[in-house]
């Protein structure tokens, strides 16, 4: 069931000449009065009974003559739809806002009190309540300090203070799940020993955004800023970096203390502070103060280039869904059952406890009510995910909406728990294990990115925009050689991967692939600062069917290898010619040695042998990123590594060429499939020659 609210939205879009744009600002002491309060974030159950430093909700109204918007971002872990839906009643009875005109959203500190019961911790039943009164207060309050106003938008690059905390794990070192499987192909913080995973599981969002509030005497008013980074922790009842950074840009900004900052949460589930990239000795070990005063850095020099205007408009949308929950199935929920009843009235004390718990939870609700949301404050857009949501998400949506400059806010008007994209779920990690922090069915990623970005075009009256990779003088180089196909791999999801040749000859994918990641040479192959994107396969092949080709092609491409050379007896395929899943292996085949020989170097053998390889000389490092060429000409085959001829090979052409199946990153009978990434895959129907191989290279 879906429900989209939009009342007067024919109003939203009306620009009245007598209509003046106003805003106010508040911050409301959310801190609880009565100590020991529970405190969530955390797997199991705790009461804190200290105040590090207390915690708020900030909150800004902004009206433009016919419609008034609130937003408040409050220093919690989570809140839950109900009780959110709660205060927005009581705050519409007091002000005459409308309820679907509220954003409320939590910070994501892992320090606050609970509003909401999650995994091993239920709500504070005292805390509650008194949370509710101040979100009202804090609304309130805003409304009453609405000043004639104006609004301008700020970005900037803060990437060394966000990183991927979810990485792949090696398809022989998978992790065991709560319930006795060994089944977790990622999950959080893997990235820590290196000789576990093969990569990230996807990109960042390093995207510091602010919405700057002035008077129109050009006084600040109030900052609201977004940053995808999950929490930094901190000690007893705290409000983490956000409520730090909040204070400090105020201070910055406006020394006399009048203007309210704010840090809402962006797209994080996947994301945290430390960059697993870099060795651990090397690695940057930052304070809480050190980490907030880099970023206040960043935050204030893009706060100096921001540019004013009055806007016309504002306008709210809001969609409410019904989504499933992942519930267990008879065997699971028995032995949820039998675990619960021996703990008798006690708390959960272990993950598996915790989890028993969960299963009979979602079993007795089956099915919850999201609400998802987009504004606009002038041509400047805001939109919401009630969920632990992937950078990746963010990303989606922000290149999808229609006003360019916008800004994603998660866990807004409720708590769903972590939506990883549908491929992810296979890969386990308690990101995925069915629970009220991860229990929303499958393809809830996909169905609440696309109603916010349905909401964004609402809001704004037009429509989203298609998004396309750049091109840069790399890839330009690669058309005009005339492939065949040319598969960028640069898309958000499958199963497609487009062709841009102007041929058409899409390419898929298969299952298990991390989508989005960095690929190489992004000033080579984009303009204008863009990131060159590249899919990394967890296993899985990219396939695609060339009924015309002969013993005359050649295939270009970029790789990065995410397993250690002698992890196993073939580090992996890269390129094959065959039928699916063939008991014999007619077809070429090119791959990287391993451990049983020819280790870290690339290997080659046509036909159905693969005893009697050729190798190269060269050892290929670990993940960087390496330039690849095939190409046969008849009965000689040529391998170029980045630019240079690295092996050549005699093979007889006849029937091992009859197969049209070309498969990137695995062999054509699955065995050793790449783990890491391809990117630029190019086929061509000729030969290429040593010349023509050179304009394929980045210099």
């Amino acid at each position: 069931m879906m429900r989209i609210f939009l009342p007067l939205l024919a109003l939203s879009f009306t620009t009245s000449l007598h209509a003046e744009f106003k805003a106010g600002a508040a911050i409301i002491d959310i801190t609880p009065p009565k100590l020991p309060v529970l405190v969530n974030g955390g797997m199991l159950s705790r009461y804190v009974d200290k105040i590090n430093t207390r915690v708020n909700a900030r909150a800004i109204v902004v009206a433009d003559g016919k419609e008034q918007i609130a937003i408040v971002v409050a220093d919690s872990c989570m809140m839950s739809r109900e009780v959110l839906d709660d205060a927005k009643k009581m705050a519409a009875a007091k002000t005459g806002i409308p309820a679907d005109h509220m954003l409320i959203s939590a910070t994501h500190a892992h320090s606050a009190p609970a509003s909401m019961g999650c995994l091993g911790t239920d709500a504070d039943p005292s805390y509650t309540p008194f949370l509710k009164e101040k979100l009202v207060e804090a609304i309130a309050t805003a409304q009453s300090k609405m000043v004639p106003s104006c609004v301008g938008f700020g970005k900037a690059d803060a990437a060394e203070f966000t990183a991927l905390r979810q990485w792949i794990r090696r398809p022989d070192r998978l992790a065991e799940d709560p319930f006795g499987n060994k089944s977790v192909r990622a999950n959080m913080h893997a990235g820590r020993n290196w000789d576990d995973v093969t990569g990230e599981s996807g990109p960042e969002d390093p995207d510091l955004t602010l919405i700057s509030i002035q008077t129109k005497e050009g006084k600040p008013l109030a900052v609201l800023a977004n940053f995808s980074m999950h929490y930094f922790g901190d000690k007893d009842i705290s409000a983490d970096y956000f409520g730090l950074f909040s204070d400090g840009l105020a201070k910055r900004i406006d020394p006399e203390g009048k203007m309210v900052g704010i840090m809402s949460h962006g797209c994080s589930g996947d994301i945290y502070r430390v960059d697993y990239k870099v060795p651990e000795k090397d690695r940057p070990k930052p304070t809480i103060d050190e980490y907030t005063s880099g970023l206040l850095d960043i935050a204030q020099k893009a706060y100096a280039q921001i540019k004013y205007s009055v806007p016309e408009t504002v306008a709210m949308a809001e969609t409410r869904m019904t989504l499933k929950y992942r519930t267990p199935d008879k065997q699971r929920l028995e032995w949820a059952q039998r675990v619960v009843a021996e703990m008798g009235d006690r708390l959960a004390k272990t993950p598996t406890e915790v989890y028993a718990r969960e299963q009979i939870l979602l079993n007795e609700r089956q099915q919850t009510e999201i609400v998802v949301q987009a504004l606009r404050i002038g041509e400047i857009g805001v939109a919401t995910t009630p969920n632990e949501t992937y950078a990746i998400t963010g990303l989606k949506i922000k290149a999808a909406s229609p006003l360019k400059d916008t800004m994603v806010i998660e866990l807004a008007n409720g708590g769903d728990g972590y939506i990883p994209p549908p491929e992810m779920h296979a890969w386990g990690g308690y990101n995925t294990w069915a629970a009220r922090s991860a229990g929303l069915e499958v393809n809830a990623e996909p169905k609440i990115g696309a109603a916010a970005i349905a909401a964004l075009e609402r809001v704004s009256g037009k429509p989203r925009r298609e998004w396309k990779l750049s091109e840069g003088a790399a890839t330009k180089a690669v058309l005009a050689l005339k492939p065949a196909a040319y598969w960028r791999l640069n898309e958000f999801a499958g199963p497609v991967a487009a062709d841009a040749s102007t041929h058409g000859h899409d390419a898929t994918y298969e299952r298990d692939v991390a989508y989005y990641l960095d690929g190489p040479h992004a000033a080579a192959f984009c303009a204008g600062g863009e990131v060159n994107r590249a899919p990394h396969l967890v296993g899985a092949r990219i396939r695609s069917r060339f009924a015309e080709l002969g013993d005359q092609y050649s295939v270009s491409f970029w790789c990065w290898n995410g397993m250690p050379n002698e992890a196993r007896d073939t580090s992996g395929w890269l390129f094959s010619r065959g039928h699916d899943h063939a008991l014999n292996l007619l077809g070429d085949h090119l791959g990287v040695g391993g451990k049983s020989g020819n280790t870290g170097r690339l290997i080659f053998f046509s036909g159905a042998d693969d005893k009697a390889a050729v190798a190269g000389k060269t050892e290929l490092p670990r993940w960087q990123w390496q330039h690849l060429v095939l190409v046969r000409e008849g009965n000689k085959v040529r391998v170029y590594l980045n630019g240079a001829l690295e092996l050549e090979a005699e093979s007889s052409a006849g029937g091992a060429m009859r197969p049209a199946d070309f498969f990137f990153g695995g062999r054509c009978d699955n065995e050793s499939s790449w783990e890491g990434r391809l990117d630029e895959i190019a086929v061509f129907d000729r030969a290429l020659g040593a010349k023509e191989i050179g304009k394929l290279g980045v210099k």
